[in-house]
Formats: C-alpha cells, sequence, structure tokens
C-alpha cells in the first residue's frame, strides 16, 4: 500500500513539473534561433526610420532617438542615425514603408551596410482612467542581410508602465491623492526612457557583435521564443 501510494505520489509531482513547464515561456539558444547571424556575422548596421503603426503621430520622432545607442552596445558599429534620415531625405525617401521592396543590396553599395535594422512601432500609448494610468511601448525589430536578403534576426521589445498614484491611504482622502499623483505622473510622462528599455529587452536576444566582448560566445544563452514555430 505504501509503495502504491508512493507511485501516486511521484506521478502527482512529475504531472505538476510537466504542468508548471508547459505553463512557462519556451526557451532556445540563440545559435537555435538566429543561426544566419552566427553564419553571416554582420559587422555594420544601417538603422531605417522607424515605421509607425501606433496612433500616435509623434511616436517615429521619439522613437528614432532611442535605438542607434543600445545597438552599438551589443557590439555592431551601427551608422550614425541622423546622417542616415538626411540622405534618404535628400533623396525624397520620407518613409521606410517605400523602402521595403528595395532591393537591399542598395543599401551596401550606398553606404556600406552589412545589414538593415528595420523597426515598427506597434504601440505607443498611454491610457489614462482618472484612478488608474497605463503607458505601452511595443516595438518590432527586423535584422536583414544586404549580402543576402535574408532576415538574420527579429524580435519583439514590449514595455508597459504603470502610472497610477499606488496605494495612498484609504477613504475618499486617499482617493482623490491617488488621482492627483496619476493625473502628474500622466501629464509628465516621457516616452523616451521607457522606449529605450523596450529595445533593451528586444536586443538582448540579438546574438554579439564583433566589437563585442562576448562575440561569438554567447550561441548557447537562452532566450524566449515568441513566435510559434
Amino acid at each position: 500500500m505504501k509503495k502504491y501510494r508512493m507511485c501516486i505520489y511521484m506521478a502527482a509531482i512529475i504531472g505538476m513539473a510537466v504542468l508548471l513547464t508547459s505553463c512557462g515561456p519556451r526557451m532556445k539558444t540563440k545559435g537555435e534561433l538566429f543561426p544566419l547571424l552566427y553564419e553571416e556575422n554582420p559587422l555594420t548596421i544601417l538603422v531605417l526610420p522607424p515605421m509607425n503603426q501606433s496612433t500616435a503621430a509623434n511616436a517615429k520622432e521619439y522613437y528614432s532617438t532611442t535605438i542607434q545607442e543600445p545597438l552599438s552596445f551589443t557590439g555592431y558599429y551601427v551608422f550614425p542615425y541622423e546622417v542616415t534620415a538626411e540622405i534618404l531625405k535628400m533623396e525624397g525617401i520620407y518613409d521606410t514603408e517605400l523602402l521595403t521592396d528595395m532591393p537591399l543590396a542598395k543599401f551596401r553599395e550606398y553606404f556600406g551596410a552589412d545589414a538593415v535594422l528595420f523597426t515598427t512601432i506597434r504601440k505607443w500609448d498611454l491610457s489614462y482612467m482618472v484612478l488608474a494610468s497605463k503607458l505601452t511601448i511595443s516595438v518590432d525589430c527586423q535584422l536583414k542581410s544586404t549580402h543576402s536578403d535574408r532576415v538574420l534576426w527579429e524580435y519583439n521589445g514590449t514595455i508597459v508602465v504603470d502610472l497610477s498614484g499606488g496605494d495612498t491611504g484609504g477613504g475618499l482622502a486617499g482617493l482623490v491623492a491617488k488621482a492627483i499623483v496619476t493625473a502628474i505622473n500622466t501629464a509628465v510622462a516621457d516616452y523616451v526612457p521607457y522606449a529605450r528599455i523596450a529595445n533593451y529587452r528586444a536586443l538582448s536576444s540579438m546574438p554579439y557583435g564583433k566589437y563585442h566582448d562576448e562575440f561569438g560566445k554567447d550561441r548557447d544563452q537562452k532566450v524566449v521564443v515568441q513566435k510559434p514555430e
């Protein structure tokens, strides 16, 4: 009887472990998810102006100031964004949407870039409901090779920030205080620092470039699988 109960007990533990594992995020190594990036090992990256699918008209201008620095920290040479954007404007190209069908080899010809980074702003929202306020930034990133036109890496960076006043005590006075704090936080909310955090979350999955100390040593680092395979 004791042996029978022990078998049931162990089966329950194993079943719970399987359940917990299946409920958690799927993980894979960088080498498994992004083998093409390790294969091509681009040195130079050109960042295109972001595509904006959010409801915020000024999201592109704000976001464009946040991507170059974290990308360069990942170990790649990144062409100065302001220079790139100005050259594209001189050519009459104001929207990256116009470049989606352009042969990527042109960027290697004009700029000497090994890869091009496309970014799409999915959300740049601030929801305000008197006692609760939430800021959401979500950006899709996709790196494409100018040598093969292949997608070398893609990932999403999302951050959700609670701007509510928190617990300020009970009663009507507490609710009024919370409403005031929430209103102030909402009014002074600065998207730029949070956009940088969203970028770092996405770029943390990118294999390191040649100019990083961990170049070639991060194949076994695990990251969350975001898209079904």
